[in-house]
C-alpha cells in the first residue's frame, strides 16, 4: 500500500552500523530481510548473544527508528485509493496480512486513510510461522471466509511473493522494492495500483 521499503533498508543499515553487524547490502536485504517477520530477523542476528527481553527491546528499537525515518514520507502507493474503493463498490472482500506488527500496520494506517476499507487485518503476531510460509495469508483468507485459490495477494517482497504462491493464490507483484524479473512466479507485475481494476482482476480469473 505504500512504498516503504527504502525506509526499511536505511532502518537496517542504522541497525547494522550501531550493533557493528558490518554492512548490509541491498541483495542481502532484499532477498534476507524484506517481507520477513522483525522479530524472526532480531532473532537470526543476536538470538544467541541477547536475552528474550534484550531481543524485544531490538524490536521495538528498529520499529521506531523506521517510523521516525519514514513520518514525513508516508504516502499511499500512486492508484491505491481509487483501485480500493472500486474493490469495496465491487463488494470484494479485503484484507491486510502483513509480517509488521500491528503497532506498524497502525502506524500507516493513520497516516494513509484506508483502515475502513478492510474486513480483515492480520499482522505478524498471529501466525507461528511469517513469510516466506503461507500461514498469515491461509489466515486471513479464512477470516475472509474465501477459499485460497479464490484470492489476489498483492506483494512487494520476494518472502511474499514465496508465501502467496505457497499458499495456492494469485499473486501480483509491485515493483516498489524488487524486479519484475525478482517478483516471479506472478500472474501480474505492476509497477503502482494505476495499472488495475475490477476488470482486469476478472481477467486473471479466465
Amino acid at each position: 500500500m505504500v512504498d516503504n521499503t527504502p525506509y526499511h533498508y536505511r532502518t537496517w543499515q542504522v541497525m547494522f552500523k550501531k550493533y557493528s553487524l558490518g554492512e548490509i547490502s541491498e541483495h542481502t536485504y532484499f532477498s534476507q530481510f524484506s517481507g520477513v517477520p522483525i522479530k524472526d530477523s532480531i532473532q537470526r542476528l543476536f538470538g544467541n548473544t541477547h536475552s528474550t527481553g534484550q531481543l524485544h527491546k531490538l524490536v521495538q528499537e528498529k520499529e521506531s527508528t523506521y517510523q521516525e525515518l519514514y513520518t514525513p514520507h508516508v504516502a499511499p502507493i500512486n492508484g491505491l485509493i481509487n483501485f480500493l474503493s472500486e474493490l469495496k463498490q465491487a463488494g470484494i472482500k479485503l484484507a491486510i496480512a502483513s509480517s509488521a506488527s500491528i503497532h506498524d500496520i497502525d502506524f500507516i494506517l493513520e497516516r494513509i486513510h484506508v483502515r475502513d476499507y478492510f474486513d480483515v487485518i492480520v499482522d505478524g503476531s498471529q501466525v507461528s510461522n511469517g513469510k516466506p510460509n503461507p500461514d498469515i495469508f491461509l489466515k486471513a483468507a479464512a477470516h475472509l471466509q474465501t477459499a485460497p485459490q479464490d484470492c489476489f495477494v498483492f506483494e512487494d517482497s520476494i518472502a511474499g511473493i514465496k508465501a502467496g504462491n505457497a499458499a495456492g493464490m494469485k499473486v501480483i507483484g509491485i515493483t516498489t522494492g524488487n524486479t519484475a524479473e525478482q517478483l516471479q512466479p506472478s500472474v501480474m507485475v505492476i509497477d503502482d495500483f494505476t495499472e488495475l481494476n475490477v476488470q482486469k482482476l476478472q481477467e486473471l480469473f479466465a
